[in-house]
């Protein structure tokens, strides 16, 4: 199974993890309606049974309950697979005290003792620097609660930032959590992904299938439920615009015998990065493992950032992860 270190001496991860938002969320993805805990269990045997053992949550996540189920799951199988999770800067959370309680819950949820990532869910730092909030975190590592230190949506600047905090304290910034796809590429330009590799910052990708856009599935006529629906990306003049990118992603899949969405998906491996698509049933965890295993040709990613170019530099919607 191909792995990646998280930063430059972190833990050892699977080149490709399942990301667990739609696991208990009923406001974006609608759990309970269309699939619940049966299916969601289903999709963590799946994944383990695939070789891929890292997961990420977070504890907005469901209000909890995807780090609920997470822990849950583990405790009935036995097995304990690599656990990424996050800590929300709400506006009541302004001490040092805060994070670590929040830390405290969040494993208690996990049913663990220590996560091998905790991330830093936005840049916010209005109510509390991020000095304390990167020296608190340095602390848990060196309690032994935490593994490595990662943030999320951090631009550059910030991003560089919390790098320097946690260096000063000895502990190296592992991950920054960005979107990132072929239809979302704007970390290219905007310098988050230069200075993640020039800092040595694994970066993850959240909604590598771009909600579900990369998947081929929907149409004018086949939009998804749920707040997707809202999104214009998914209205006829959004689907048209991405007609040549999900046409190569589908001559590709012939040509490797893989579906468009595991060739997104080996696109963004590829990059270097660690995608992190969504999997609410066991099939969804299996077809995004055979994203793993084989290689597109230097040539073929070349031609997947052509067709995809005009989405390096356009805004895309920010998305609730």
């Amino acid at each position: 199974m191909q792995t990646i270190n998280l930063g430059p001496n972190g833990p050892a991860i699977t080149q490709l993890g399942i990301g667990a938002w739609s696991w208990g969320d009923k406001l974006f993805w609608g759990y309970g309606g269309d699939y619940d805990a049966t299916q969601v269990r289903l999709a963590f045997d799946a994944t383990l049974d695939s070789g891929i053992s890292f997961f990420d949550t977070a504890e907005v996540y469901g209000f909890g309950e995807s780090e609920s189920l997470i822990g849950q799951f583990m405790k009935e199988t036995g097995h304990r697979p690599q656990i990424a999770t996050k800590y929300f800067p709400l506006p009541w959370r302004f001490s040092p005290q805060s994070i670590s309680e929040a830390l405290t819950a969040s494993l208690k949820r996990l049913q663990v003792e220590q996560v091998e990532l905790y991330q830093v869910h936005q840049p916010f730092g209005f109510f509390m620097s991020q000095e304390t909030l990167m020296n608190t975190l340095a602390e848990e590592v060196k309690n032994g609660r935490i593994k490595a230190v990662g943030v999320s949506n951090y631009p550059a600047d910030q991003m560089r930032e919390a790098h320097k905090l946690l260096a000063d304290k000895g502990v190296p910034l592992a991950v920054n959590q960005v979107q990132y796809s072929l239809l979302a590429r704007k970390i290219e330009s905007n310098g988050i992904l230069e200075t993640a590799q020039g800092l040595g910052v694994t970066i993850l990708a959240y909604s590598p299938l771009a909600q579900g856009l990369l998947t081929g599935k929907y149409t004018a006529e086949h939009v998804p439920t749920g707040a997707r629906k809202l999104d214009r990306r998914f209205g006829k003049e959004g689907l048209r615009k991405i007609v040549p990118v999900l046409s190569l992603l589908k001559q590709l899949g012939e040509q490797y015998e893989k579906t468009p969405a595991q060739v997104a998906l080996n696109w963004l491996i590829a990059k270097g990065v660690v995608p992190i698509p969504g999997a609410k049933n066991a099939e969804q965890a299996r077809q995004n493992a055979g994203a793993l295993g084989w290689s597109l040709s230097p040539e073929d990613v070349a031609e997947l950032e052509r067709v995809s170019s005009p989405w390096r530099t356009s805004s895309t919607r920010r998305s609730l992860k």
